[in-house]
């Protein structure tokens, strides 16, 4: 006997969840389905992100960057330490009870809001009357029938061809969050999001760290001036960078991983490493869903094809986040959800592809929203630039942390914001301010006019604003 539902939700991700919240409040029947399972094999809703993504390693990265300062900045404060050392084992278990915290909360969420949970694996079975069959497999074999269905089953992470996942010596992100012992030797594939902040984890415990690149220069997304100023701190850290590395082999024993490749210079040569985390980009994750039950349509790369709307080629199946076109962001797939879920209920949901914020959680935190300078040049696009750097910031000062610098786009004649670009403390947090202003339409004047708390890092945000005018008050 099946149990019927308005909506079903495949995927308890960033995306799956949110929209099972949203769908229930706007006063439908929800049911979500997930498979993740916690070491107890329990349900562990929130998907890649909570599980071995943006949660457990912005833990990780909490607790290297505590044991760092300890070790090379406390003095500067007078903190005296005789005895420092790192448990690993505790700072593993810790970034397992933040992730249960959060794998709790949505549960609690879901209770709140009536949702109704599965754990398991969703499958497509066919189309009914009135909405698709999706099969439940897991502790308890169900079957649902949704008159919507919302696909948000998000991504898996890419494998190397010359080398499969074992998750002890070549690892994906997973097997990077639960690396035992700091490694003497670590090497990264991909000098990405991933990459860059696990490299920085481990660089900082004390891993000599080695980042391959297959692209011949660093953070390509970003603005050229923010990626130059991140590689230079990273490497005065210590990180160790490749660019333009073409990989032809990857070797595995029992206690090393050697990695055979061309340099930029067309040499060959090899890199051996303890361990050898793999981070080249993810591909949408569609494994067990059985879209071609009911003819949903993938594209080339597996994603699920959907109009800007998220529909997909069938009627009433929705897809939201990694699982489709655009970035693979947590906050990216929220949004989506909250839009279907609002389409649904026949309001005008809203995502603006335009004024999606990218984080990446090193040290120093480089964040972005709009153009890059490289893109108006390209577009041919009269612009304004103005920056101001986090040295002759008071509260940067105070922190201890005067790294890079915040740099503001904006139109040449009408003086809209078209970019905000941060390289410092606390980039991510301040990053929101530049969304906020550029959904609203806001010009480079309208920051600069604002009066901002002082001492704060927002003040160069403030600062960077008046600098499209060339009238900065503190440099």
């Amino acid at each position: 006997m099946s149990k019927n539902f308005d909506v079903v939700v495949i995927g308890g991700g960033p995306g799956g969840y949110i929209a099972a919240i949203r769908a229930a409040q706007l006063g439908f029947n929800v049911a979500c389905i997930d498979d993740w399972k916690n070491a107890a094999g329990g349900p562990a809703p929130g998907g890649t992100c909570t599980n071995v993504g943006c949660i457990p390693s912005k833990a990780l990265l909490q607790s290297s960057e505590h044991y760092e300062h300890a070790a090379r900045h406390f003095g500067d404060h007078g903190i005296s330490l005789s005895d420092l050392r790192m448990d690993v084992a505790k700072m593993v278990a810790r970034k397992d009870t933040v992730v249960k915290q959060n794998n709790d909360g949505i549960l609690y969420l879901f209770k709140k809001n009536k949702v109704a949970f599965f754990h398991g694996r969703g499958s497509f079975v066919r189309a009914v009357e009135g909405g698709y069959e999706i099969q439940v497999t897991g502790a308890s074999d169900e079957l649902l029938v949704g008159r919507h269905v919302i696909v948000a089953t998000g991504s898996a992470p890419r494998q190397l061809p010359a080398a499969a996942f074992d998750e002890e010596r070549v690892l994906s992100n997973d097997g990077a969050l639960r690396i035992p012992e700091v490694p003497r030797k670590l090497g990264v594939v991909g000098s990405g999001v991933i990459g860059l902040e696990m490299g920085s984890v481990w660089r900082r415990l004390g891993a000599d760290v080695t980042v391959l690149e297959a692209l011949p220069g660093f953070l390509g997304a970003a603005d050229d001036a923010v990626a130059k100023e991140a590689l230079k701190a990273l490497g005065k850290q210590g990180l160790k960078f490749e660019f333009g590395v073409n990989i032809t082999g990857v070797k595995t024993t029992k206690k090393s991983v050697t990695v055979a490749y061309t340099n930029a210079k067309g040499e060959a040569t090899t890199l051996e490493v303890d361990r050898l985390i793999v981070s080249i980009g993810r591909v949408p994750h569609t494994a067990g869903l059985k879209p071609e039950a009911v003819g949903l349509q993938l594209d080339e790369r597996g994603a699920v094809v959907v109009d800007e709307q998220c529909r997909t080629n069938l009627p009433n199946v929705w897809a939201v986040g990694d699982v489709v076109r655009g970035p693979m962001l947590a906050h990216k797939a929220e949004e989506e959800g909250v839009a279907v879920a609002e389409r649904i209920a026949g309001q005008h949901g809203h995502v603006n592809f335009g004024t999606i914020p990218w984080v990446i959680y090193t040290s120093p935190e480089i964040a972005w929203v709009g153009k890059t300078e490289q893109q108006l040049k390209s577009e041919g696009r009269a612009y304004k630039a103005g920056s101001f750097p986090f040295m002759a910031n008071g509260r940067a000062r105070a922190l201890g942390d005067t790294t890079g610098f915040v740099k503001f786009l904006a139109d040449a004649v009408t003086d809209e914001i078209l970019g905000v670009h941060i390289v410092g403390p606390f980039a991510s947090e301040l990053i929101a301010e530049a969304v906020v202003a550029m959904e609203f339409k806001a010009s480079a004047e309208d920051i600069a006019r604002i009066c901002h708390a002082h001492p704060s890092l927002s003040e160069a945000t403030k600062e960077a604003a008046l600098a499209v005018d060339k009238r900065t008050l503190n440099f």
